[in-house]
């Protein structure tokens, strides 16, 4: 009988079963993460929980007198339009300049800035109760969290297989939306309830963490593609700072970024847009009122619960059915059916239960978009992969100023159904855009290559 060849778990000329870091590594691979980044998905997991502690009650510290003192506009003003336009700027450069530096220095970059603005924020701003000085130390901490997390999906996706980066932007996405805001508004709750901390003491247990979380993603990943350049193949100088701007020519180099960009926009929009107007539309002093305030809170964590599990559900199928046939049919489309249903079957029954059922639906279905984190850089060359990728977090961070402006310009002529309307026109529209987002390394374009290779193989001669 001839001899069998070794398995492949087992290296030749050895016996047994592997060792247990061959099974680790097989473990973490099948779940859809690449071994070399595991410290990383850690990393920005405890870092986005650090970051998101605030997000339940920051506005309302800097209104009291023992936080900021601020008037409620100018709270908001401070947590909502200056920080945001922080993070839609810095998403940006989270991509441009990992092409420059390399996506760890970005990392470092973002975990320092983080750090030492909020130390600013917490021991001299916050004391002077200065509106001038809390805006403006508060908006450049904003720039802070793109470059940190964003850095290291650009890493994730470019260190990647192909037929693992639908796997990999899924988990990237649960372990982000894990942090912020979901894990980090519970660390708040315990942190100012049964551990009775005060607000500043919750403000330096965030600090706390995202130093952890940054101390894990910066040092623990040693993958060789994160310490390097991403545009350094093929690219004339490729450290220059003149590429930070020589990347915005890819919108029309590769109409495709752009029909990606402004899909990644619309993702989310609606879902910010959503919570920033359910508590005077659901809300029982709203415009169709039947939820308390703390049903709306609950609301809230059931469907952003729902989109965290799908992540991970829909990174994995994308890899399988194709990432642009995901993101077109269970991104767009779903969401376009789900966005009027969940709004107006909840305001035609009344019922908490239904708006959670149907909030879920809503949440699972918004997953649909995970796949586009891996489509954008792969229909790109290697140079360009941070540009792709710069545009796409780009959209991520307008995301959280389109969906609050729509409802600021339209809820007061059209009302809340009117706002809801628009968002599933938005995901229509961004629906025939996704069409056009195409690349061979897709998997379901794949399929369809083998399948017509099959095809014109069985055709009869002379057919």
């Amino acid at each position: 009988m001839a001899q069998q060849p070794p398995t492949p778990t087992s290296p030749p000329g050895s016996a047994g079963p592997p060792a247990p870091d061959e099974q680790r590594r097989g473990l973490l691979e099948r779940i859809g993460i690449p071994k070399p980044l595991t410290w990383g998905f850690v990393g920005v997991l405890i870092f986005m929980i650090g970051d998101g502690v605030e997000i339940t009650y920051l506005t309302d510290y800097l209104q009291r007198s023992d936080g900021g003192g601020l008037a409620g506009s100018q709270a908001s003003f401070a947590t909502v339009t200056i920080y945001g336009i922080a993070v839609m700027i810095a998403s940006w450069f989270s991509g441009t300049l990992s092409s420059i530096w390399g996506p760890r220095r970005v990392m470092w970059l973002g975990a320092a800035w983080w750090i030492v603005f909020e130390v600013l924020f917490l021991w001299v701003a916050i004391p002077t109760q200065s509106f001038a000085l809390i805006v403006t130390i508060y908006g450049i901490r904003g720039f802070a969290y793109p470059l940190f997390s964003y850095a290291f999906l650009v890493w994730a996706q470019v260190a990647s297989p192909v037929h693992m980066r639908g796997s990999v932007a899924g988990w990237f996405w649960f372990v982000f939306t894990g942090g912020l805001p979901t894990l980090g508004a519970g660390v708040a709750a315990l942190a100012t309830g049964p551990l009775n901390m005060s607000l500043h003491g919750s403000l330096v247990l965030s600090l706390a963490l995202v130093a952890v979380g940054a101390a894990i993603g910066c040092f623990g990943v040693r993958e060789p593609h994160g310490t390097r350049p991403i545009a350094e193949a093929g690219v004339a100088n490729p450290r220059s700072l003149r590429r930070l701007f020589e990347g915005v020519d890819i919108l029309w180099r590769d109409k495709r970024t752009i029909s990606g960009g402004l899909t990644r926009i619309v993702n989310t929009a609606p879902e910010f847009g959503f919570f920033a107007m359910f508590p005077f539309t659901f809300g029982l002093d709203g415009e169709n009122g039947f939820l308390t305030t703390a049903e709306i809170a609950a609301l809230t964590s059931i469907v952003y619960g729902a989109n965290i599990a799908a992540n991970l559900f829909f990174g994995v199928f994308g890899d399988y059915f194709g990432w642009r046939r995901t993101v077109t049919w269970f991104g767009c489309i779903g969401c376009a059916i789900a966005t009027p249903l969940w709004y107006f079957a909840s305001i035609a029954s009344g019922s908490f239960v239904v708006s959670a059922v149907l909030g879920s639906i809503y949440g699972i279905l918004l997953a649909g978009f995970v796949p586009l984190s891996a489509l954008m850089p792969s229909m790109v060359s290697d140079k360009d992969k941070g540009s792709a990728l710069a545009v796409l977090n780009f959209g991520a961070g307008g995301a959280a100023l389109l969906g609050p402006l729509t409802v600021t310009a339209l809820y007061p002529f059209l009302g809340g159904g009117g706002v809801v309307i628009a968002f599933a026109l938005m995901y229509i529209a961004v629906g025939f855009l996704s069409t056009t987002v195409k690349d061979s390394s897709d998997p379901g374009e794949k399929k369809l290559q083998d399948s017509d290779a099959v095809g014109a193989k069985q055709a009869p001669a002379g057919a």
